[in-house]
């Protein structure tokens, strides 16, 4: 494969995380396997997709920490500069970039800041202004074949139609179902040579679209007697996950009365990780005088959740706020915080999310307010929970799942 040029080979020596710590054998980086292949296929498969082209010809689709996105405005700069100038501090033209989660949104920022590169992409929801024109589409392979069909689709339907998806991801991770998904879309798919324990998956030739869009997806829920609707790289789709569904059980025998004048219920209700938001919509039903905010670091997440709440006739009542666990809501803002925090982060098993959670219930709740938490019972959370928001008791556990009930001091 071609050798990354020097300017590219110190711009992703420089890029950090503030993840990594001492001990930490799990701890992310900056630049992995599966970003250094990207780069390089994109250099020698895309390359004459680039000449001429100009700013905006890759797309970047969930980026972690801006080797990809800052990467390909190098690389399309250095490719472009025959035919016109690059944009930007001369060094980088504008990629154009999506990233579903807020984190690596300000992870990329940061990176940019650090390198003075801040005018080398401009941020677009997954769409046509994201893809409008694109010769190359840069893609982290998501976990979820759900997601990664939203992207395909969008890509065949709005990019250039020469275009070239290249989508990577590490070997282990990856199945065969992920080469029949993007061939629903594209004519052309193929692998390229495994390298550092990581492959590109490489698609072309868009096929026709004969019909709309797969996502946003809609489902009755009867047994919860909610409807849910979920786009592709929501958790858990247009079902209900088997968490939730233990919480939701627990809350409609035993769901508190809250502190709202009269004993109608909570004046203010969050929540955390809101997911489709079927916690938020269950809510703003259960007790109709509450203000509900349905948080998420998600997009797809909370443009579920706006759209699980509508269906449900309680738009007007749920308010979605996209963030870090919670970081940007009040102090003492809330009588209920309803909670299932995630234990993965990609493909890897890591709490660090919850933990963050459980410290923004302790800070929003006000005192007296309650913490409806569920968690994979292994897990052990009860300490935590007592530490970061007061006294914890168990309302149900099972061999899977478990059910607390904190009370903030």
């Amino acid at each position: 494969m071609t050798t990354s040029p020097p300017d590219l080979a110190a711009l992703l020596a420089r890029l950090r995380t503030d993840d990594t710590g001492p001990g930490r054998e799990d701890a992310p980086v900056a630049v992995d396997p599966v970003d250094r292949l990207l780069l390089d296929l994109l250099l020698d498969e895309a390359a004459p997709r680039l000449a001429g082209a100009g700013p905006g010809a890759v797309a970047v689709v969930d980026d972690r920490y801006g080797a990809l996105t800052l990467g390909a405005a190098l690389l399309t700069a250095t490719a472009t500069t025959e035919d016109g100038p690059a944009s930007g501090d001369g060094r980088a033209a504008r990629a154009r970039v999506h990233q579903d989660a807020c984190t690596a949104e300000a992870a990329l920022d940061a990176n940019a800041a650090a390198l003075g590169l801040t005018g080398a992409y401009v941020r677009h929801v997954l769409g046509t202004g994201l893809l409008a024109g694109a010769r190359v589409v840069l893609l982290r392979l998501p976990r979820s074949l759900a997601a990664l069909r939203d992207v395909a689709e969008h890509v065949a339907r709005e990019a250039d139609p020469d275009v070239v998806l290249l989508a990577g991801g590490r070997v282990k991770h990856m199945t065969r179902a992920m080469n029949d998904v993007l061939g629903e879309s594209f004519a052309d798919v193929r692998a390229s040579l495994a390298r550092g324990k990581s492959r590109v998956l490489v698609a072309s030739s868009p096929r026709p679209a004969h019909d709309g869009f797969t996502y946003p997806v809609t489902a009755d829920l009867p047994d919860v007697g909610l409807r849910v609707a979920a786009f592709g790289a929501a958790f858990a789709g247009a079902g209900l996950d088997l968490g939730t569904r233990s919480l939701l059980e627990q809350l409609g025998a035993a769901a508190p009365d809250g502190s709202a004048p009269g004993g109608t219920g909570p004046r203010d209700v969050v929540d955390l990780g809101c997911g489709t938001g079927l916690l938020a919509t269950w809510a703003a039903r259960r007790w109709p005088e509450a203000h509900v905010v349905a948080a998420d670091r998600s997009d797809a997440a909370v443009r579920s959740a706006a759209l699980t709440a509508r269906e449900n006739g309680v738009g007007d009542r749920v308010r979605t706020v996209r963030d870090d666990a919670g970081a940007t809501l009040a102090d003492a803002s809330a009588d209920v915080v309803l909670l299932n925090p995630p234990f993965h982060d990609g493909a890897a098993l890591r709490t660090d999310a919850a933990h963050r959670m459980f410290a923004t219930a302790g800070r929003v709740l006000r005192p007296g307010g309650e913490l409806w938490c569920v968690w994979n019972s292994h897990l052990r959370y009860r300490p935590a929970l007592e530490r970061a928001v007061g006294p914890t008791t168990q309302v149900a556990r099972g061999p899977r799942f478990t059910v607390t009930r904190s009370t903030r001091r």
